[in-house]
Order: structure tokens, then C-alpha cells, then sequence
């Protein structure tokens, strides 16, 4: 016999579509700069913006180290943030955790800390099984 889900109440009910939000911003945020990367005209700003910057190295091997780790890091945190959502909606611990990780990360560029106060309030960890 399965129990019926627990439903989300009050506020934590849109904190799911806020991630979701999220992983749409990363996806839209790699999209931009693949199309950037991807035009001859968009290569040539960022390796004259490096150039400018007094990068003396070799240009192109930066282009590509930045381009690697920019990628890396928004494909990561658009996963990330998809983890939190269907954690989340679906009410599991490591929904919570997840979602608890994507906050603190975000709360470095000041967005994320009432979000993190909310998902650290008691009432929410109860709600997800932590005590």
C-alpha cells in the first residue's frame, strides 16, 4: 500500500519553479556564449578583449581554457539547479540538499540568501524528512 504524496503548502509551494527558472537561465546563459564562440566575429571580441586585458600569451589556447571552463561551470550549475527542481517536486532529502547547495552559491552574488533562509527554516526541513 503507497501513501499518498505529501503536497507542497505556502511558499514552498513555487520554491521547485524557482529552480526550474534557474536551470532555464543556465541553458539560455550557454546558448548565448556557444553562438558567441561560434561566430568568427564573436571570437575575434573575446581574443581582442584578452589581448587588451595584456594577456602576451598564446590567445587562442586562453580562448579555449576560458571557453572550456565557462562551459563546464554553466552546465553545472544548470544541472544542478534541474536536480533541486525534480528533488524538490518530488519532495526527497537530496531535492533539499541539492537545492540547499545551488543557494549557497548563488547567495555569493547576494540572490540566493533568502532563499537559503527559507530552505534552511525548520519548517522546511521537516517538510522534506531532516530534522
Amino acid at each position: 500500500m503507497q501513501s499518498k504524496p505529501q503536497v507542497l503548502s505556502g511558499p514552498l509551494r513555487w520554491l521547485p519553479y524557482l529552480f526550474a527558472a534557474g536551470a532555464v537561465f543556465w541553458l539560455v546563459e550557454l546558448t548565448r556564449f556557444g553562438a558567441y564562440l561560434a561566430a568568427p566575429a564573436g571570437r575575434d571580441v573575446l581574443t581582442q578583449a584578452l589581448v587588451n586585458g595584456g594577456f602576451t600569451g598564446n590567445v587562442n589556447a586562453a580562448l579555449t581554457g576560458e571557453s572550456v571552463m565557462i562551459f563546464v561551470f554553466g552546465l553545472s550549475a544548470a544541472v544542478l539547479h534541474g536536480v533541486a527542481y525534480y528533488g524538490l517536486r518530488r519532495m526527497r532529502i537530496w531535492g533539499w540538499i541539492t537545492a540547499v547547495i545551488v543557494a549557497a552559491g548563488w547567495s555569493v552574488v547576494v540572490i540566493g540568501i533568502p532563499i537559503l533562509v527559507i530552505l534552511l527554516r525548520r519548517s522546511t526541513r521537516e517538510a522534506y524528512g531532516i530534522s
